[in-house]
């Protein structure tokens, strides 16, 4: 049996959604514990010239759903990046999970050629469904969990892969 693109896509996303936001609720305790000021983590980079952790999980949530909602051509999930909290920000992406299960699986499988063209910036940008998702949007989706990840961790929350892949 064959891979298909929904398996590929939407249990990857929802699973790495899951597992930061899990990361997320352990930096939330661990500043917590710590009386750390939450800005002070939510704020914090790898390097100066990298998005700060909010805007990470921001972007990864927008990769996580849109990668989904693009292969199955739908109207995509507009979230303002407005979050200022770890609740907010965990709030974001249940809501992302939430709408990614609502995705089915005869909306995306069979996308894999499927053009899929969007505007980024002031660039209109246009690929096969698989391409899109396989060498795209999951380098982009990885990138972003992970930057988070990092960043939590090297501010000294105690993370380890486990929390970083979540369940599935």
């Amino acid at each position: 049996m064959s891979l298909t693109m929904f398996q590929a896509s939407v249990p990857v996303c929802t699973q790495l959604l899951g597992g930061l936001a899990g990361v997320l609720e352990k930096a939330e305790a661990h500043a917590a514990a710590r009386k750390i000021d939450e800005a002070a983590l939510l704020t914090a980079r790898l390097y100066p010239d990298m998005f700060p952790l909010a805007r990470q999980v921001q972007i990864a949530t927008d990769f996580g759903r849109n990668a989904p909602g693009r292969l199955a051509g739908v109207e995509l999930l507009a979230l303002p990046n407005t979050e200022t909290s770890f609740a907010e920000l965990r709030a974001r992406i249940a809501t992302a999970i939430a709408w990614i299960g609502t995705l089915t699986p005869e909306q995306i499988d069979g996308t894999e050629d499927k053009e899929i063209s969007f505007t980024a910036g002031s660039r209109t940008m246009s690929f096969a469904g698989r391409q899109y998702l396989l060498q795209f949007c999951f380098p982009h989706f990885f990138f972003h969990t992970t930057t988070a990840y990092a960043i939590l961790r090297h501010n000294g929350v105690e993370l380890g892969k486990r929390d970083f892949v979540g369940s599935f």
